[in-house]
């Protein structure tokens, strides 16, 4: 069997939706189990409906209709008939957001996340779910939260991989003899029954927790993107198409923030030794990009760009060395408030520290910090990694950029610099 996953923007309105429909024709003889993301920007949308409303904000309501209206507005587009059921199974999942808002905000900001955010995947699901109906594919419709087990750290959770592969392995198989079996992504549950997210951008992590546990064939990760590419293309039109990477080359660049891939996703397949391919949604003859157990010898330069990024700065108090003890303690800090060290130097006094800056999870650090150390921030900044270097791609995308900071080794540079337009 094969586990699929189609991204956001594979399911942005019902011209995606009806493409999506059209791919998976082809494979209806085939035993398939396939992951969804919410629609393009609905994460986004979401997030800003709790940050409104976790504020009290006049404008929650107006911003949550706006999500509401981009979701009916694909069924609108999809089914003529406005008593079609899948107006009614729609309406049903937003109402779970309605209960939210009725009431005053008492828990935490990262379980409201959870249980707010999570809606975009079963509004995505249910309206793909329709229309598969609707062009007679036989499937299932899988709640996840009945497979993937977690601990209860919110927006961050860790699978409980003995309970998650004994409820994948009760379930699915069974389902599959059946047909293709559709589910959500990125969302996981407690043993509270109580919705938990695995880090942003987590469907693809979803997949492969299913490929891991089902011993699947392969998985495919469909993106409007020909294949994973040497680069971004918005930023560097140029780029080229990298027809294999290995597992490891995979996870050092989403380490480094390549996005093609959620940095999770690579563990559990390689576990296995099972294939990920990266293939275009839009064009679905293209052979996409193979990651798999195969050393890749010769690679071309690599470009990543994390932008909105934070350096900090931390000093000892005292102007004692800034030893072994105080870097453990500035990580478990990191680690308090889910926010991971894109770069990180050590000097006699000081530990300088380079992270996305997201300003809630940032502020709750820069708080806990200020307790032990002194510090310094920076903001405004862009972190620039090229794997497999040479000095013409330094010298094109590094050389002329004021630098902050900078770190060489064999196969890698990264340099923070100043944000301005990228060429």
């Amino acid at each position: 069997m094969k586990v699929f996953k189609f991204g956001g923007a594979s399911v942005k309105d019902a011209e995606a939706v009806r493409n999506v429909g059209e791919i998976l024709k082809a494979y209806t003889d085939q035993k398939l189990l396939v992951v969804i993301s919410a629609m393009g920007k609905t994460t986004n949308g979401l997030e800003a409906v709790l940050e409104a409303y976790y504020n009290k904000a006049e404008n929650t309501q107006d911003l949550f209709n706006k999500v509401k209206k981009q979701h009916f507005d694909c069924l609108r587009a999809l089914f003529k008939d406005e008593q079609h059921p899948a107006f009614a199974e729609l309406n049903d999942t937003f109402v779970e957001i309605d209960w939210i808002l009725e009431d005053e905000p008492q828990e935490s900001y990262n379980y409201l996340y959870d249980q707010l955010v999570s809606m975009g995947e079963f509004a995505s699901t249910r309206i793909l779910s329709s229309w598969l109906k609707e062009i007679g594919i036989n499937h299932t419709w899988l709640d996840v939260r009945d497979c993937i087990k977690t601990d209860n750290k919110y927006r961050e959770a860790t699978v409980d991989w003995v309970e998650t592969e004994t409820e994948i392995k009760k379930r699915i198989p069974k389902l599959l003899d059946k047909g293709l079996v559709l589910t959500q992504g990125f969302l996981g549950c407690t043993s509270e029954n109580f919705t938990t997210t695995l880090g942003r951008e987590g469907s693809d992590y979803t997949a492969a927790i299913f490929a891991h546990c089902l011993d699947a064939e392969e998985v495919n990760v469909w993106k409007d993107v020909p294949a994973i590419l040497t680069a971004d293309p918005k930023r560097v039109p140029d780029a080229k198409a990298l027809p294999q990477i290995s597992y490891y080359e995979a996870i050092e660049m989403t380490w480094y923030g390549a996005s093609v891939i959620h940095p999770k996703t690579i563990k559990p397949l390689f576990a296995k030794g099972i294939p990920l391919r990266v293939r275009s949604f839009v064009d679905q003859g293209l052979p996409g990009t193979v990651i798999n157990d195969e050393e890749t010898t010769s690679l071309p330069p690599i470009l990543i760009v994390k932008e909105d990024q934070l350096l900090i700065s931390l000093y000892t108090k005292d102007f004692s060395f800034f030893q072994e003890s105080n870097i453990s303690l500035a990580y478990q800090m990191l680690e308090k408030h889910s926010m991971k060290a894109n770069l990180i130097q050590n000097a006699a006094v000081s530990l300088s520290i380079v992270v996305d800056h997201k300003p809630r999870r940032v502020g709750n650090l820069l708080t806990d910090l200020e307790q032990e150390f002194s510090v310094l921030t920076n903001s405004n900044l862009e972190l620039i990694t090229i794997r497999h270097y040479d000095m013409e791609t330094v010298a094109k995308y590094i050389d002329n950029r004021e630098a902050v900071l900078s770190q060489q080794s064999r196969q890698t540079i990264q340099t923070l610099v100043l944000r301005t337009s990228f060429i």
